[in-house]
């Protein structure tokens, strides 16, 4: 059986090698738009693709999926989270092993600009890889399962809406500095994937449901003597402005959060495990999951397999660009 585990110590570095000057030049445009105004706006957008929003979102979809009337848009958002989950987090993620830019670019000279930038929008940080940006695979794999269902439904005028608010999380990742350009344009294409799978698993589930009398039957209109009216769509919009309004009061605090204790090959800005049993602190420090994993030796045996398997391609890979930057991100721009 191939053996992906060489394949994924590299993936990361090279993709911080090869896209470099691209990533730089798109970093450098949406730096100079920056502001107080934009980050605000752009903290509202990654609200959007953030877990305190999606998880409420996912679960609204289970309830709508008892309903005959909304069943089709409940069965296509919660296929398109669970893939999309499945894709960046359990595939994409471990798989390619990318570093945060707030922790990778020091090794460049275009840290001094960065870090400037990093700062003026409030030094926000997440705690796992990269790649792709899971807050744009979020976003983008329920605005295209809304979209299809609502083009479906023949409604149009609205179907475009969920998708312009989706591009808008994508940009907020890279205005915010916690993703690289081309791990947002990753999410977008396993949110894009994941939203027309739930569109079609929603198709196919109507399609059952419809040739089978007992399972038509089966929703709470029925079972309750209940209709779905205005009053309900109501209640879904409130309980989700309530959802959007945690996850934004929860952003707007996160930049005083403890970093994690990593220093060795760069300053880690990631956020630290605080209060978990599963990552105690280690010699009285506090680590983000990927260093603590790390320093406590936890996948130890992988980690021995892929230094010497892909020793010569990790060495050529292993530092950023530096005295060609100017050059890249001429090209590129």
């Amino acid at each position: 059986m191939f053996n992906l585990i060489p394949l994924a110590a590299t993936l990361g570095k090279k993709l911080d090698t090869s896209f470099f000057g691209l990533d730089t030049a798109i970093f450098s445009f949406f730096g100079s738009l920056q502001s107080g105004f934009m980050t605000i706006v752009a903290k509202l957008f990654t609200s959007l693709g953030d877990e305190n929003f999606i998880i409420p979102v996912a679960v609204l979809a289970l309830i709508l999926c008892l309903f005959k009337k909304t069943r089709k848009y409940g069965i296509a958002v919660l296929s398109a989270v669970a893939i999309g989950t499945i894709i960046t987090n359990l595939c994409l993620k471990p798989m390619v092993l990318r570093v945060r830019p707030y922790n990778t670019l020091q090794l460049s000279d275009f840290w001094a600009q960065y870090k400037n930038w990093y700062a003026a929008v409030g030094s926000l940080s997440e705690s796992d890889y990269s790649f792709p940006s899971g807050h744009t695979t979020s976003a983008f794999e329920v605005a295209i399962a809304l979209c299809l269902c609502l083009a479906s439904d023949k409604e149009g005028k609205v179907a475009w809406i969920p998708v312009v608010l989706a591009l808008g999380t994508a940009c907020s990742r890279i205005y915010l500095m916690v993703h690289y350009p081309t791990d947002v344009i990753a999410g977008v294409c396993a949110g894009t994937i994941a939203g027309i799978c739930g569109f079609i698993i929603a198709k196919l589930a109507l399609l059952i449901f419809s040739k089978s009398e007992k399972l038509d039957k089966i929703c709470l209109e029925n079972l309750l003597h209940f209709n779905v009216g205005k009053g309900f769509y109501i209640i879904l919009a409130v309980v989700v402005i309530a959802g959007f309004g945690f996850s934004f009061g929860h952003l707007m605090t996160e930049s005083d959060e403890i970093k994690c204790a990593y220093n060795q090959e760069y300053d880690c800005n990631n956020k630290a495990r605080i209060g978990e049993e599963k990552y105690p602190p280690i010699d009285g420090k506090n680590y983000c999951k990927i260093h603590w994993k790390e320093l406590t030796g936890e996948g130890t045996e992988q980690a021995d397999e892929t230094a010497e398997a892909g020793e010569e391609v990790t060495n050529e890979t292993a530092t950023l660009p530096q005295s060609e930057e100017s050059e890249q991100t001429n090209v590129a721009a």
